[in-house]
Order: C-alpha cells, then sequence, then structure tokens
C-alpha cells in the first residue's frame, strides 16, 4: 500500500468523523460511499460493499467512543433513552453484522440505500418538537423505542452504518425528543449499536486490518475535533447539514442501484 493511497483513506477516515461529531452520526453514511467509489475513481484497488461494511462499523466505534468523551459532561445525553434504545439496537445490530456474510454486495447497497432514503425522507418532514431546558422533563414510548431500535440496528448492522443516521430523525419525528438531545444520545445509542455491528463482522471475517487501522487513525483526530465545533452551532444547522448529508447519500446510491437494474 503506498502513500498515496493511504493519505486517500486517511482523508476519507477524517472527513466522515470529523461530520460523526459535528451532527451526532457514526461517519458511515458518508465514509461507506467514499470508500466505495473514491478509490476507484482515483485508480486504485476498490473494496467490496462487503469490506466497505467492515471498516465503516470499527471506524464508527471509535469515531462514537470519542465524540462520547467530548459531550458526556453536555447535559444533552437522555440515560432512559440510550437504555431501551441502545439496548435494543445493540442485539440488532449483531445480528445484521453477523448475517450480512450470508449477503451479496448489491443487496447491501440497496440496503444502504432505502436506510439513506428513509432517513432523508424522515429529516425534510416538519417537525414540532421545541427545544428542552430540562432534560429529565422529556419523556418518550420506551415500547416504541425499543421496538424500532431492534430494526434500526439489524440493517444499519448489514451495512456496519450502526444506524445513527436513522437512528436522529426517528427521535426527532416519531419519539419528539429534541434536536440537540437527540444527537447526543444518538451517540451513546451509536456507540453501543457498532459494538454490536462490529462484533458481528469480525466473526463473519470481513475486516481488513490494514485501511481500517487508518480510518480509525483519522477518526481520533477529527470526531472530537467535530463534537466540540457542534457546541457553538445553533440547532437549525445542524439539522439541516444532517439532512442535505443524507439526502445527497440517497440520492447516489439511488442512481446507482437504478443504473445496474
Amino acid at each position: 500500500m503506498d502513500l498515496s493511497y493511504i493519505l486517500i483513506l486517511f482523508a476519507i477516515g477524517f472527513v466522515g468523523s470529523f461530520i460523526s461529531g459535528l451532527v451526532g452520526i457514526g461517519g458511515a453514511i458518508i465514509n461507506f460511499p467514499l470508500l466505495l467509489y473514491i478509490p476507484i475513481v482515483l485508480g486504485f484497488e476498490g473494496f467490496t460493499a462487503q469490506e466497505v461494511s467492515s471498516i465503516t462499523a470499527v471506524q464508527v466505534f471509535f469515531a462514537t467512543l470519542l465524540a462520547i468523551l467530548v459531550l458526556r459532561k453536555s447535559g444533552y445525553i437522555h440515560k432512559s433513552l440510550v437504555i431501551y434504545m441502545g439496548s435494543a439496537i445493540v442485539l440488532g445490530s449483531f445480528i445484521g453484522g453477523f448475517g450480512s456474510k450470508f449477503l451479496s454486495g448489491s443487496t447491501i447497497n440497496i440496503i444502504y440505500g432505502l436506510l439513506a432514503f428513509v432517513a432523508a425522507v424522515m429529516m425534510f418532514l416538519p417537525k414540532k418538537n421545541k427545544e428542552h431546558k430540562d432534560i429529565n422533563s422529556i419523556s418518550f414510548h420506551k415500547g416504541v423505542a425499543s421496538f424500532i431500535a431492534v430494526f434500526i440496528g439489524i440493517a444499519s448492522g448489514i451495512v456496519g452504518a450502526a444506524g445513527a443516521f436513522i437512528t436522529v430523525p426517528v427521535m426527532l419525528l416519531i419519539l419528539k425528543i429534541p434536536t440537540r438531545i437527540a444527537i447526543a444520545s444518538s451517540l451513546v445509542i451509536t456507540f453501543l449499536s457498532s459494538f454490536g455491528t462490529t462484533t458481528g463482522k469480525l466473526l463473519a471475517g470481513h475486516v481488513l486490518w490494514t485501511p481500517t487501522i487508518i480510518i480509525v487513525i483519522a477518526s481520533t483526530i477529527a470526531s472530537p475535533i467535530g463534537a466540540l465545533i457542534s457546541k457553538k452551532l445553533n440547532t437549525r444547522a445542524l439539522q439541516w447539514v444532517l439532512s442535505f448529508l443524507i439526502g445527497a447519500t440517497a440520492i447516489k446510491i439511488g442512481i446507482d442501484i437504478f443504473l445496474n437494474l
């Protein structure tokens, strides 16, 4: 692996992880398409969808861990939400992460595209939830949260995305969680999900260690920077950044799926 290839992988990991800390996602929604397309476009050997999903699974684990360390004293992490959705999503993500070994690369891409599309639609729908200064006053339907989290975990475990890019819209639209609390809490839930996903990917034997380590190193630098900057942005800006990223990815994956039919 030459230096130029290492730098490209590092840049991909840095961009994805910076965004993960900024808007409370694991970075896979950005890293998945970048790892899938950029090396090939630049004339390097590409990765399969199985390999990309495994790399992003490990990357998300470290990116969210570091972002959590930055935000742990912010007061925006809803413990009850983390417990109910986190325990459900870690089970689903393990099933999806291990079960992905039985799926083709095209199937993984289709599942990723569908997840991104659903998340994009949910993000652009109008939301009436207001910001709450007292986190203890926020309530949600625990059964609905757990039920949805299991299915998010299975689907996201398959593509190595940990599910934050759809977990946040679910929190905002269905559970009526305020934006900043949804973003901070999703980081913890995503970390738990990535643990299940990574374990499943390791057991399935799909992890490529050299590119994964490069991406992880980039994550350790970029993710905390994004998390720190997020504290200085208003919630509307954070929501629009997340909406744009999800929408752009959904369109790109959708076009590729259509052209390959």
